[in-house]
């Protein structure tokens, strides 16, 4: 198995042609004769009965062809959608509102502007209701039960959910020298995309077909979701995912207007287009974490690691909108043991909604891994101050070696392949571990405060197998074709949606190694249902890890068979050839052989084939992953903190990454520069915060700040690579690696910088008015309601 770039490795992105030059195609670039567009009224209030709702002005308005109410859709019996969590979510409210932004009614106009101002024309009678905004309150005896649309609802309970052994780890804790706590935040965040949502329903009412044109992660998905709800026979359904401005999670989801859309088709005959704004966007689509984690450490007094201990509050809003696997409501935090080697170790989580707008989406990570690794890799730091120890010390004790993979670890897991003690030193050599200590120590006796923070994280992607994943009962196996024409050159249609992570690129590169033809001569079709072959989609970084390999073994097929063409072009025995890139030879004489091209054009041919060889060269694969694979890395950060305002400014990062095989070092760095911006968001700026009536307090970009190149350093890279047993290729996916492994190492700098002052810790995000509040002794909690 290699470990060297495949496919031509280092080469330009082949969609970039398009973006660059302004050619791409989005939903928005979308025109259909006839179309209508659409708008949708949201409540003010987070939490209120409809006593009534008034259309008849909006309806009056002269280029207003339809409004629809919760009541309407409640005649057509979808007034409620199932959420990927096994929930229902209200489309358009009918009892009452649950979170500030909900959709309360449905504008179809002549224009977009027509249809906002129709909103205002809609006469809505709220009795405001008490709102839950805190989750340590949710499950307080008094508190207003939210979903009291579910039958014998009583509270605000969600699930209970545990792993690991809780026996064996509190014996473990019994036992230990060194005990250490931690109350953490994860707060909640948006994967705000530069695209916000949008769709384009169209049903021909001649013959039936739907044609959805939606910013969706997951075409396939969303086809059968819709055929469900809808009623309308999946094979009549198809959905086009364009271009898509970047997903990050946000666009997993089946969004009520997106029902909306379908139903404005049907009653109007036409085509009808919704497109949010960004305010919409970020108060009401599905954000991410919101996890009140409370973690315990234990070791020996000389620094051995020995058990985890951890309990959890979970936020998720007020519909249970969560895209995870359906065994595992809490997704993937039970990785929460990270990688260390611990004798035990235990997690329970539990659910409550909130009068908050409803998610929980994979951002960046693969479910839930952001916080687990995050309230790890604090604690591992806290447990260093408390035995006076390194942290970097103290990690190289404690990670797992080489020699224990595959390694089974606490709470269920049995990670792939790694050497994690190289990818630490090897970080630790980039950054000059030991120079930046003397540094830090020399500004210190100057009054300056630097901090150098570490983390190191393991993730786990490609899900998954389908003994263990499924989303609303689909499998998660994923499908790949293959064709091979006559002249050689290549189609690969694939089940997975890319949302920038260069899929027609990387994809055609896995062929072309297979193949050994040229990644030009490999078109990459994807993103339409009518195209494809079915998949569940793309998020937690598994589009390489189960699509990728999909696309191998389909490949492998076609090289197999090509084998069989050439073994009667060149009248031998197939035991008679040899493979070389691109070429199938006869052993022993490679001058007698013949390319794939030769090949394509003769099994299109009249070339005499064995009884039960067919011609042409294609192949299909459904690619069920024995595994997930774990990818790891090693981050160290150097921060510089200014006593005075509280500002962190971020003077260094050095990432070290191991994905296994890299197909394209150009993509794979491009997708750890975008998760190492996004993690610097969301340790110093990024917050959803709301007031004590549930007011969505981050509706805008001059409220919700995302960081800019001038927030950022030059990213300093570095790499291992580990192959994973559990790929045709060896390569474990990387898309979100670097979103969960900083965050940590950013707050653990500021911590450090901060540790002359006492500060132990602080929630994120480290805001200069946050850390200027820590150093004097009273850290702000983001976790409360802003009065």
């Amino acid at each position: 198995m290699t470990t060297t770039p495949m496919g031509f490795g280092r080469m330009l992105r082949k969609e970039d042609a398009r973006f660059v030059r302004g050619r791409g195609t989005y939903v928005d670039d979308v025109r259909l004769r006839g179309m209508l567009h659409s708008a949708v009224l949201r409540s003010p209030l987070a939490h209120a009965r409809i006593v009534s709702i008034d259309t008849s002005a909006a309806e009056a308005h002269p280029k207003v062809r339809a409004v629809l109410t919760g009541a309407d859709l409640a005649e057509r019996g979808l007034a409620w959608m199932p959420t990927l969590s096994a929930d229902r979510q209200a489309v358009l409210a009918t009892d009452k509102v649950r979170f500030q932004g909900q959709e309360v009614a449905f504008v179809v106009a002549e224009d977009r502007y027509s249809a906002r101002d129709a909103l205002a024309l809609i006469d809505v009678e709220y009795e405001p209701l008490d709102p839950v905004v805190d989750a340590r309150t949710a499950l307080d005896a008094d508190a207003p039960v939210i979903r009291d649309d579910l039958d014998g609802k009583r509270d605000n309970h969600i699930f209970d959910w545990e792993a690991g052994d809780r026996g064996a780890t509190d014996a473990v804790f019994a036992a230990a020298d060194v005990v250490v706590a931690q109350d953490v935040l994860y707060p909640r965040v948006h994967p705000a995309p530069l695209e916000t949502c949008g769709v384009i329903a169209d049903l021909d009412p001649v013959t039936g077909k739907l044609t959805v044109w939606s910013t969706t992660q997951a075409p396939h998905a969303h086809r059968t979701v819709l055929a469900t709800v809808s009623g309308i026979p999946e094979h009549r359904i198809r959905i086009i995912s364009p271009d898509i401005g970047g997903g990050f999670g946000n666009k997993v989801a089946i969004y009520p207007a997106y029902v909306c859309a379908v139903v404005g088709s049907m009653v109007t005959g036409v085509p009808v287009k919704w497109s949010e704004d960004r305010s919409e966007n970020l108060m009401t689509t599905a954000f991410a974490r919101d996890y009140h984690m409370h973690g315990e450490i234990a070791s020996t007094s000389d620094g051995r690691i020995l058990g985890l201990r951890v309990r959890v509050l979970a936020d998720h809003g007020a519909f249970n909108g969560t895209a995870q696997p359906s065994k595992y409501p809490a997704g993937f935090f039970h990785i929460v043991t990270g990688s260390y080697d611990l004798r035990a170790a235990h997690c329970a989580v539990t659910g409550v909604y909130t009068n908050k707008a409803p998610g929980g989406v994979a951002y960046a990570c693969s479910f839930r891994i952001a916080e687990a690794s995050f309230l790890v890799e604090r604690l591992v730091d806290l447990l260093a101050r408390e035995l006076s120890m390194d942290p970097a010390a103290l990690r190289l004790a404690n990670l797992l070696r080489p020699e224990q993979f595959p390694y089974a670890c606490a709470t269920g897991w049995e990670y792939d392949s790694g050497d994690y003690p190289k990818a630490l030193r090897l970080a630790m050599e980039l950054a000059g571990y030991d120079e930046l200590r003397a540094e830090q120590a020399r500004r210190r006796e100057r009054g300056e405060y630097m901090g150098v923070g570490l983390s190191f994280f393991t993730e786990a992607v490609g899900a998954g197998p389908r003994k263990d994943m499924d989303i609303v009962g689909l499998g998660m196996a994923d499908g790949a074709e293959l064709r091979v024409h006559p002249t050689g050159k290549a189609v690969l249609r694939i089940s997975v949606q890319t949302q920038g992570q260069g899929h027609e690129t990387t994809f055609a590169q896995i062929v072309a190694h297979e193949l050994g033809i040229s990644p030009d001569d490999v078109d990459v079709v994807h993103g339409d249902t009518d195209l494809t072959p079915f998949g569940l989609g793309t998020y937690g970084s598994r589009s390489t890890p189960v699509s990728g390999a999909a696309a191998s073994v389909a490949a492998r097929k076609v090289r197999e068979r090509a084998k069989l063409v050439a073994s009667a072009m060149l009248e031998v025995s197939v035991d008679d050839l040899e493979w070389s890139p691109g070429r199938w030879s006869v052993r022993g004489d490679p001058t007698a052989g013949a390319s794939m091209r030769e090949i394509a054009m003769a099994a299109h041919s009249d070339l005499d084939l064995p009884d039960g060889i067919e011609g042409h060269l294609d192949a299909s694969c459904v690619y069920n992953p024995p595994n997930l694979t774990f990818p790891f890395g090693a981050y160290i950060c150097v921060v510089d903190v200014d006593p005075g305002t509280g500002k962190v400014v971020v003077r260094r990062f050095v990432a070290v990454d191991d994905c296994g095989v890299r197909i394209n070092p150009s993509i794979v760095e491009g997708q750890v520069h975008g998760g190492l911006a996004d993690g610097v968001g969301m340790a110093l700026m990024e917050l959803m915060a709301f007031d004590t009536d549930g007011n969505c307090l981050g509706g805008s970009f001059m409220d919700y700040l995302l960081p800019t190149a001038v927030d950022c350093p030059s990213w300093e890279l570095g790499e291992t690579v580990t192959p994973s047993p559990h790929h045709p290729l060896g390569a474990k996916g990387i898309g979100e690696c670097a979103t969960v492994g900083s965050p940590a190492a950013v707050v653990n700098a500021v911590m450090d910088a901060l540790a002359p002052f006492g500060v132990r810790h602080a929630d994120m995000p480290l805001t200069p008015a946050a850390v200027w509040c820590a150093i004097q002794g009273r850290p702000l909690r983001n976790d409360l309601a802003i009065e």
